[in-house]
């Protein structure tokens, strides 16, 4: 019976279950409904010069290439609202949509955080897998990993805060900031549901601190995670730096299913 109170839980109705943000099990949901809070996440982005051909062939069509620079940022993620401390690593290209949004398409997502992956993948569309994401500080040296499979898949540096820099320096070569990524589910009986490019935006943004420094990044092959498809060619610039932010609403760019149709 809808309406019903037990537990200190009010059940759902078929309307709450229709509404947006419904997440299973109702009871003690897995999903956070936006919008929530990262407060005072610690980010090493590092970027590197990569074969374009590589990029061009992980970007799902109609996307293309803006360069031939690859970036991860590897978060420690401090005081998350719904999912608490956990590490994340982003791996993005430039990308574009011809006559829409420029900016970082993710082709892998890694993080500690079993709500985190659930909710990428769920909602953003994002790849994510789980995996060990980590930042620490060896005397004058910043270092990121991302482990998973016991493997450390990825291995970056850079410098320990010796060039403060503005916020804006961050993204020396593309948007990061806005987010691309392939979303796909299907029905239960097998039919294809969402086949969609997304796009987000993160809100209400503060930089706290922002440090840049020449940088190294190692990556290691590991089939379940193929960071290696994006070879270091040249290593770049890298940067460290905390901020706050806001996880809100994004967009659906292109639907394939609807331009199929």
């Amino acid at each position: 019976m809808s309406g019903q109170t037990r537990y200190g839980l009010t059940r759902p109705t078929e309307a709450e279950i229709r509404a947006p943000g419904f997440s299973t099990p109702w009871d003690a949901p897995m999903i956070p409904p936006f919008p929530f809070r990262f407060r005072d996440a610690s980010i090493l982005t590092l970027y590197w010069r990569t074969d374009p051909d590589a990029i061009a062939f992980l970007l799902p069509p109609p996307l293309e290439p803006t360069g031939d620079i690859a970036c991860a940022h590897i978060y420690q993620m401090a005081d998350t609202d719904y999912i608490g401390p956990y590490g994340e690593a982003n791996v993005m290209v430039g990308a574009r949509l011809p006559g829409g949004p420029e900016g970082g398409y993710s082709p892998y997502l890694a993080l500690s955080s079993d709500i985190g992956v659930a909710h990428g993948r769920e909602v953003h569309g994002q790849p994510k897998k789980f995996a060990n994401p980590s930042l620490e500080f060896a005397g004058d040296l910043i270092v990121g990993r991302v482990e998973r499979n016991g493997i450390d898949v990825l291995t970056g540096t850079m410098p320990y805060k010796q060039h403060q820099v503005e916020a804006a320096a961050l993204k020396p070569y593309f948007d990061f900031s806005l987010n691309l990524n392939l979303k796909a589910l299907d029905h239960i009986d097998g039919r294809p549901a969402i086949r969609q490019l997304t796009s987000r935006r993160l809100a209400d943004v503060t930089v706290k601190e922002a440090w840049a420094g020449p940088s190294t990044t190692e990556i290691r092959p590991n089939a379940q995670l193929p960071i290696f498809r994006l070879p270091v060619i040249e290593p770049l610039m890298g940067f460290f730096w905390r901020a706050d932010f806001t996880l809100v609403p994004g967009e659906i760019v292109h639907d394939y299913l609807e331009t199929a149709a």
